[in-house]
């Protein structure tokens, strides 16, 4: 019976094939008519291909258009070639022909047939301009007719030298600065008793899996005026609204290990990691890192994991991330002055704002002191906190003049929570996203300045050792500061 089954198969098959060689037959005669008439043109799908701003050296994604002809007659080429041959680094596929040097780079006698079309494929590897700005890189792709008509489409691309490290291992003291953008495809990895000072206004662009890995101390020294900026390297986008740089997850963030301390990361712009940045469990008698007037966005992890550490996060934006934004998990944390928002756009089951916990991978650590001051911690939902701590002796937390996206409880700890702005859900005038200039998930967009009409206006107190002297941005603060890394400046006119 199996036999007599495969034998109709086969049959069938046949009868499929024998019909289709037919259409196709039939189509090929409707459509073999050429023409060397000047009338007769192709049509693009684009005029102008443009490949975005790549690193020179550094391949680009691949772009495609379409050629179509629409004639009413086929159309046959005499070569297809860029006009200035190999010399500008774009790469070329017509129709399945690499336009490489076994070609002449270049494709001789192609067929376009009526009602017909062809793909293109295009990339880029540009040599170095020697200039520090982007440069354009231009070329066009030439389609000669046999009718002797020639059409055209621009390629162009900006391309951007940039000093290029593949695995970077610091054994001593070392300091970079670079008005050039700085390529990590590997790593960076901090050796024991080292330390790498990292200069205002570098830009440091990191491949997928590369980062930062940091067993000796790490100082990223940028200004108000010139932040260091810590960024995943495709300058491409994913879709026409949404550049690369907006999607989370890009390269591994920053991992400061058990043998780390003392690290200090001053007017830092880290964004669209992993993990933003991890802290190992350590001493917590010595301070493990200093972060201040620095923003840490768009995770796809967490924003700030530390075990078991002593931190101090001034003055900084921690948003968006997958995990919390902010999870702490034992150790000596004070926080003061910053804005902790969850509006991760990728997926509704983003973490917490923020996150206090005692106990990680079935370990309990113990919890010296949490202290919360003049922070903005508000969230899409209508709990943005979670307190979990399974040790009683381990509640040494507290808040002070904050404001926490949660229900206010029925009893509540004076010691623990003092001078608490509590953000109901039901606050949909000035809570929630709200509280700033722009939250626009669909285009991934975000403004985490304060609106003018947030309750963080002019609610926080003056805090000592100059805490609130200067706000994220430098900007100096009123007598009355503002909750949050920003100072509410009024739009001008």
């Amino acid at each position: 019976m199996r036999y007599i089954h495969n034998m109709k198969n086969l049959k069938a098959l046949s009868l499929c094939l024998i019909f289709a060689a037919i259409l196709s037959l039939v189509a090929c005669t409707d459509d073999d008519s050429f023409t060397r008439s000047t009338n007769n043109r192709l049509t693009f799908s684009v005029d102008t291909l443009r490949m975005d701003t790549t690193f020179s050296r550094i391949p680009t994604a691949t772009k495609t258009f379409w050629v179509y002809n629409r004639s009413g007659n086929g159309i046959r080429l005499s070569n297809v070639r860029l006009e200035k041959g190999n010399q500008t680094g774009f790469r070329v596929n017509v129709d399945g022909i690499y336009l490489g040097q076994s070609s002449g780079f270049q494709v001789n006698d192609l067929e376009v047939r009526n009602k017909d079309s062809i793909r293109v494929f295009v990339e880029l590897t540009s040599s170095t301009t020697g200039k520090e700005d982007p440069t354009l890189i231009e070329d066009n792709l030439l389609f000669t007719l046999e009718s002797g008509v020639q059409q055209k489409v621009n390629l162009n691309a900006y391309s951007w030298d940039a000093e290029v490290i593949d695995d970077w291992e610091i054994k001593n003291d070392t300091s970079i600065q670079s008005t050039r953008p700085i390529m990590v495809r590997k790593s960076i990895t901090i050796a024991r008793h080292a330390s790498l000072h990292i200069g205002a206004g570098t830009k440091i662009y990191f491949a997928n899996s590369a980062g930062i890995d940091v067993y000796g101390q790490l100082f990223i020294d940028g200004t108000a005026e010139n932040n260091v900026v810590l960024r995943g390297n495709r300058l491409d986008n994913m879709f026409d609204y949404l550049p690369y740089d907006r999607v989370s997850g890009q390269w591994r963030g920053i991992h400061f290990y058990e043998s780390s301390y003392g690290n200090q990361i001053l007017y830092t712009d880290l964004h669209s990691a992993y993990n933003g940045i991890v802290c190992d469990s350590a001493n917590v008698e010595y301070l493990k890192v200093a972060l201040k007037y620095s923003t840490v966005h768009n995770c796809q992890g967490y924003g700030i994991f530390a075990v078991n550490s002593r931190l101090q996060i001034y003055n900084s934006q921690i948003s968006n991330t997958l995990n919390d934004c902010l999870a702490i998990v034992g150790g000596h944390t004070v926080i003061a002055h910053s804005t902790l928002a969850q509006f991760y756009p990728f997926d509704s089951k983003r973490g917490y704002a923020f996150s206090l916990t005692d106990t990680y991978n079935g370990k309990e650590y113990g919890l010296n002191i949490f202290k919360m001051q003049n922070t903005l911690a508000t969230a899409y939902a209508a709990d943005a906190i979670l307190i979990a701590l399974k040790n009683e002796k381990n509640k040494n937390y507290i808040f002070e003049n904050t404001i926490l996206r949660k229900s206010k409880p029925k009893e509540i700890d004076a010691q623990r929570y003092k001078n608490i702005i509590w953000e109901e859900t039901t606050d949909t005038v000035s809570g929630g996203e709200k509280n700033f200039v722009k939250v626009d998930a669909e285009k991934q967009a975000y403004d985490f300045h304060l609106s003018e009409k947030s309750k963080a206006r002019d609610a926080g107190v003056a805090l000592s050792l100059g805490i609130s002297t200067t706000d994220r941005d430098g900007t100096t603060r009123s007598g009355n500061p503002d909750i949050g890394c920003y100072e509410y400046v009024a739009p001008k006119k």
